[in-house]
């Protein structure tokens, strides 16, 4: 995907105020504007000044995009890191002219979900405060017993000059046990302060799961891959597997081949019901690492009559 230089395309600096950018703004909008300009590429132009000012005018954007924008080296394709935004909390307000056609592939891979609520309109003079929102990351573990987990916020503002700045603040925040991937944890009165003695909003926190060393997750299903050894697998065994709620012993059938699932019933996330953990078993082989070990291999080359590749004709 191609990076777009958002301060580059409106002609101006990293550090610039909000009030240079909306006066750049300005000044080129007027002369790419499609009814009067006679440049050959002011639609082009007009339209990626609307979306780099887009961005740039707005503080939470634009500390979201300066953040993504470190992680890029020119000439290279641009790839927004995973979870780039897990921190970030963000009032939800967000695009406020035009629609999604009028933004690029860039524009709407970093902001097409989070920052496309649209404008919260004019406030009544008792109004609620606007709802804030922001990405966590957990572990999986916490998920399954439930958690009491320190957390900090990074949070967009303005100083007085007009310059956007990020604050943190820390939050104690209970993790049910049992939650799953995507659902949110609901903070009451803790997003914007309302007006005029208004009630306060709320802050929306969305789950997302740190990538485990041993477990994929589906749902509140979980997913083990399993090695076992070749006579494991020939034979049969009762072997211990890792679960979230501790070592449990699985029985492997006889004659069991790499790639079998086995099901070990309600050993996933917590809930009504509970997950499943599907435990799919990988054949590991022994290294040929000795003289004897290679020794065993050839033994086993001569006294087996066995071809891997029967089923492929060869």
């Amino acid at each position: 995907m191609q990076f777009k230089d958002y301060y580059q395309i409106m002609g101006v600096a990293r550090d610039a105020t909000q009030d240079e950018i909306k006066r750049a703004y300005r000044k080129l909008a007027r002369k790419y504007h499609p009814d009067v300009s006679k440049e050959p590429d002011a639609e082009t132009r007009f339209k990626e000044l609307g979306e780099a000012y887009e961005v740039l005018k707005d503080a939470e954007k634009r500390t979201a995009y300066d953040q993504l924008g470190a992680n890029w080296k020119g000439g290279q394709e641009f790839r927004p890191p995973p979870d780039w935004n897990a921190g970030f909390e963000f009032s939800g307000g967000g695009a406020t002219g035009g629609g999604a056609a009028d933004y690029s592939a860039f524009f709407e891979s970093l902001f097409g979900q989070d920052f496309r609520a649209g404008g919260a309109g004019r406030a009544s003079p008792h109004a609620r405060g606007e709802d804030h929102h922001a990405k966590i990351l957990i572990d999986l573990e916490d998920a399954y017993h439930g958690a009491t987990r320190t957390i900090t916020l990074r949070v967009p503002g303005m100083d007085a000059q007009g310059h956007v700045t990020t604050r943190e603040r820390v939050l104690n925040v209970t993790i049910p046990k049992g939650i799953r991937e995507g659902q949110h944890i609901r903070l009451g009165g803790q997003g914007s302060a309302g007006a005029g003695g208004g009630k306060a909003g709320d802050l929306y926190l969305q789950v997302e799961f740190r990538a485990h060393p041993f477990y994929r997750v589906d749902g509140r299903d979980l997913y083990l891959d399993l090695p076992v050894a070749p006579w494991e697998a020939a034979l049969g065994a009762t072997v211990k597997v890792p679960t979230l709620g501790g070592i449990v012993e699985l029985k492997i059938p006889e004659g069991s081949g790499s790639g079998r699932k086995l099901r070990l019933k309600g050993r996933g996330i917590p809930g009504d019901p509970p997950g499943d953990c599907t435990v799919i078993l990988a054949i590991a082989l022994p290294p040929a690492d000795t003289e004897a070990a290679k020794d065993f291999y050839r033994k086993m080359a001569q006294g087996m009559n066995f071809n891997p590749r029967a089923k492929l004709g060869v």
